[in-house]
């Protein structure tokens, strides 16, 4: 089973950014990285420099690249921006389909979670107009999974969410700047100060979502370690591991190793847990329950 890292999602300095996927190139074993902005285009411009370099040196470590698109596009300036992504040179992941009007019928592609890809008609369309991988949406139970994988044998590559805050939706809306009593034009991006997500409680305390500027994310991490050989069986080809703070290179080190079968469910589960013993795991979506539950 391949190995994905997803777009960094969270507001990162340029920094940490680069850092982070140096590190990524050098140490962690995974087949693909996706690299961009998909939550907020005002982030961008504060690491988009940086990028060349980095899809350099992880391709010097043997890595796949491919550029994200944003995951909703609104403004004219972000229309401006799909239209040189499509110009790169390199493989794009799709987050909105409003990224195809850019792409050349057959040309290549892969499709990110935030595609409401539910049944095979979605799934055939976008084959047919030159999609190689889908990251199917987080929500979806192993029966649909196991469907579309069957649907999508002649396709490529069916990918699912393995590790990291579940990406539930975007608005137009800015929370961590109504938050901060700010307008989303002038949020004076606050939300650098939750690397992580802010994570929302109820009325009475209990947890419940957390914010990532205009998404809504999970408060759990999912883990889909101890459910790997139920995914194999579905027809999965590859796990994608969302970039959070920590040691995301052990992170993918344990995942290969559960993957490879050289570690068992509950030991990479362990491994997992020891990395960061605050954080709550969490499978509920892929048997059908509620998303926040944790089988394991």
């Amino acid at each position: 089973m391949r190995l994905t890292l997803g777009p960094v999602l969270y507001n990162w300095s340029a920094e940490q950014w680069s850092d982070f996927h140096a590190r990524i190139a050098d140490e962690a074993p995974v087949e693909r990285v996706v690299l961009g902005e998909v939550v907020c285009s005002k982030r961008l411009p504060f690491y988009q420099d940086r990028i060349p370099d980095a899809v350099e040196r992880l391709q010097r470590g043997g890595k796949e690249v491919v550029l994200a698109s944003l995951g909703l596009v609104t403004l004219p300036r972000e229309r401006k921006m799909l239209a040189e992504l499509a110009a790169s040179g390199l493989p794009v992941e799709v987050n909105d389909l409003t990224m195809l009007r850019y792409l050349e019928p057959g040309t290549p592609f892969t499709v990110g979670p935030l595609v409401n890809v539910y049944n095979e008609g979605t799934l055939g369309f976008l084959a047919a107009r030159g999609a190689t991988t889908v990251c199917l949406p987080p929500e979806l139970g192993l029966a649909s999974v196991a469907t579309l994988a069957a649907a999508g044998a002649r396709l490529g590559v069916i990918e699912v969410w393995g590790y990291g805050r579940l990406p539930l939706a975007i608005s137009a809306r800015c929370y961590h700047a109504r938050l901060a009593g700010l307008a989303k034009d002038s949020c004076q991006f606050v939300c650098d100060a939750d690397p992580d997500g802010l994570a929302v409680e109820t009325l009475d305390g209990q947890p419940f979502l957390a914010v990532n500027g205009v998404q809504t994310v999970s408060e759990s991490w999912a883990n889909m370690a101890g459910d790997l050989d139920q995914l194999g069986e579905a027809g999965v080809g590859a796990l994608r591991l969302s970039p959070h703070t920590g040691d995301m290179v052990e992170v993918a080190r344990l995942f290969r190793a559960a993957a490879d079968a050289r570690i068992g469910p509950d030991e990479a589960i362990a491994g997992l847990a020891a990395l960061a013993p605050e954080r709550r795991f969490s499978n509920g979506f892929l048997f059908g329950r509620s998303g926040a539950e944790w089988s394991h």
